[in-house]
């Protein structure tokens, strides 16, 4: 069935943000916030530190920063999807850089805030957190105050925000420029030769015939080995101004930043790597398994995300697809079925096929109008109506945080990818006990599972042993190209193993990766496979407590902005993340998905598949 015929899908309405982009009601709304913002600035830079005179003051000025933070997350959601859905639109691109800059003018508030509570005195800040109209943002401000303890001087905040604009965040934006740009040769398997652009480049290597999958990593690489150089350049540059300023704050060590933004200790994240280092020999069984179904020995980097070859595959409508997410969330989790219907209704989601947008997925939404908004593509692949519910186990998350305050709704990345995952897991288990779903269809469906957990965990744990690795060596001086690709290359090796067929290594994926370059975040990977491990327990205790588990889910999730990672996992679940026994039994839990795997691939009609070579 060819995509192009299920070229379906459902359009958003962003109304409600404002009628009209750049509008009288959106120009309004934005010299407001200009002025407010400069306005709170200013105080701040006057007040002194927090101090049982300044009390009153601060107070005042956090529940201000609270609304701005409101108002601005409200117009960055509205560009950020407007930009999105009309990446072929400059007027959007400009507008979101734009907004950048107003941002850095709230991180400079935010280095005056910071200074308020850097060396405050134990007894003031217990009482200022306990004030009535502070109730609900104590964690928030814990964290405000941990973090203040390693702040540079003020005036060179300031500095570092301003040079952040031009400086820090350029790199990112030259390597999405460049790499935006980039075009690669696609020799196809009957030797037609085609220039592509870069965007198209993983779908193709994913492809369930290898030969195309083979053919455009080939051309693919050579293509990123083209500009190998400047990514080089970005990434070096990131990751020393990082560590340049993590020395001037006195950050012990660069992870602790990347921990402090997950929301865990050290000792949590330790234990989910010795779980998967001690465990990784089943996670490694899915790709073998994969590979021995098609006659070879293990599976090259390029095509660990490809699919199986299975001939009676099936590209779904985009009511088909949808209307299995809500058969699969209503029969198990009514509450949430109801919840994708009523976004739906609202034109709440953006899924059509059609030129212009950006590739990709995300949930997004306001705190003034406490609306969700989801992005995504639909094209029919049964991995797009599992984005659907990807996106929505975000969605839902936001829902159920919407009545908090605004600082008790920001929770870290880790636990937001918890309630995603968890979206997943009740469509997959929706699809293997419906009995009109065909044995091939349940098939694909174990596989995207099966194969979204071995990339989570192996491949999540590759950019993570690269990226220690890296900023290990960074910190002696700039890495070279090669020395870049040989790590890289080491890490896959050492966390695939046997399931890494030899030669079958991707020594250009530290450039090809956009997640590398993001300034905004560092070590942006490891929260998937927290997120997925924590789901995976998760669904576990659902399946069997039953309905009965759905209030303590909902109760996980209306925590994660109010407590630590480790607290909100002991508090609601009684669990103790920071113990490698807890990892360990969400790992061994793929065990039985993978005796179905092999039961299923036994009777399985595979398309002849080559490996290209």
């Amino acid at each position: 069935m060819n995509i192009t015929a299920n070229k379906q899908g459902v359009q958003w309405d962003l109304t409600s943000y404002f009628p009209a982009f750049n509008g009288p009601e959106m120009l309004k709304f934005k010299t407001r916030l200009s002025a407010d913002l400069a306005s709170m600035q200013k105080k701040a830079a006057k007040l002194p530190p927090l101090s049982a005179k300044t009390a009153n003051e601060w107070e005042k000025l956090l529940l201000n920063a609270e609304n701005i933070e409101t108002r601005l997350g409200h117009i960055f959601s509205y560009v950020t999807c407007l930009e999105s859905a009309h990446a072929d639109k400059d007027e959007y691109a400009a507008e979101s850089a734009g907004l950048y800059s107003i941002h850095a003018e709230y991180s400079k508030f935010a280095v005056d805030m910071l200074r308020a509570f850097k060396d405050v005195p134990e007894k003031i800040f217990s009482a200022f957190i306990k004030r009535e109209k502070l109730k609900g943002v104590a964690h928030s401000l814990k964290r405000v105050r941990e973090q203040a303890k390693h702040t540079m001087p003020p005036a060179e905040e300031k500095l570092a925000a301003d040079l952040g604009v031009d400086g820090f965040q350029s790199w990112t934006r030259l390597y999405n420029k460049i790499s935006s740009k980039l075009e690669f040769e696609m020799i196809w398997p009957d030797g037609r030769k085609e220039r592509l652009p870069i965007s198209r480049w993983r779908a193709l290597m994913s492809d369930a015939d290898r030969k195309v999958g083979r053919a455009a990593f080939e051309g693919g690489n050579k293509a990123w080995a083209s500009i190998e150089d400047p990514c080089a350049a970005a990434l070096n540059a990131i990751s020393g101004t990082r560590l340049t300023l993590y020395k001037r704050r006195k950050v012990a060590h660069f992870l602790d930043q990347a921990l402090f933004g997950a929301g865990i200790k050290r000792r949590t994240l330790d234990a989910m790597y010795a779980a998967v280092h001690k465990n990784i020999e089943p996670v490694r069984e899915i790709l073998r398994v994969k590979a021995a179904a098609m006659g070879r020995k293990g599976i090259a980097f390029f095509e660990r995300e490809a699919p199986l070859p299975v001939k009676d595959s099936k590209l779904y409508t985009w009511g088909e697809g949808s209307g299995k997410v809500t058969a699969a969330f209503e029969r198990v989790y009514p509450a949430l079925g109801r919840f994708y219907k009523d976004f739906l209704a609202n034109h709440w989601l953006e899924s059509e096929a059609r030129g212009g947008k950006r590739p990709g997925a995300f949930c997004t939404g306001s705190g003034l109008t406490k609306e969700g908004r989801v992005y995504m593509t639909f094209n029919g692949s049964l991995g797009d109506v599992n984005t659907i519910a990807h996106e929505i186990g975000h969605a839902w998350h936001g829902h159920l945080l919407k009545d908090m305050r605004p600082w008790a709704q920001e929770y870290p990345m880790t636990l937001a990818e918890t309630a995603s995952i968890f979206g997943e897991h009740l469509l997959a288990d929706g699809i293997q006990t419906d009995p009109v779903v065909s044995e091939a269809q349940k098939l694909i469906m174990l596989d995207e599972y099966l194969t979204g957990a071995a990339v989570t965990i192996l491949d999540i744990t590759v950019r993570f042993e690269f990226e220690k690795a890296f900023h290990e060596e960074r910190q002696k001086g700039e890495v070279p190209v090669q020395r870049l690709k040989e790590l890289m290359t080491q890490a896959q090796k050492r966390i695939f193993g046997d399931a890494l067929e030899s030669g079958g290594e991707d020594p250009m994926f530290w450039a090809s990766k956009l997640h590398f370059y993001m300034t905004g975040v560092s070590f942006y990977n490891f929260p998937y496979t927290f997120g997925f491990l924590m789901a995976a327990t998760l669904f576990k205790l659902f399946k069997t407590e039953g309905a009965a588990f759905l209030p303590k889910y909902e109760a996980f999730l209306r925590l994660t902005g109010s407590d630590a990672a480790e607290n909100v996992a002991k508090r609601s679940l009684g669990a103790d993340i920071g113990d490698p026994a807890f990892w360990a039994t969400a790992i061994k839990g793929l065990e039985e998905p993978l005796a179905r795997y092999k039961k299923l691939l036994a009777s399985a009609d595979l398309a002849p598949a080559g490996s290209g070579r």
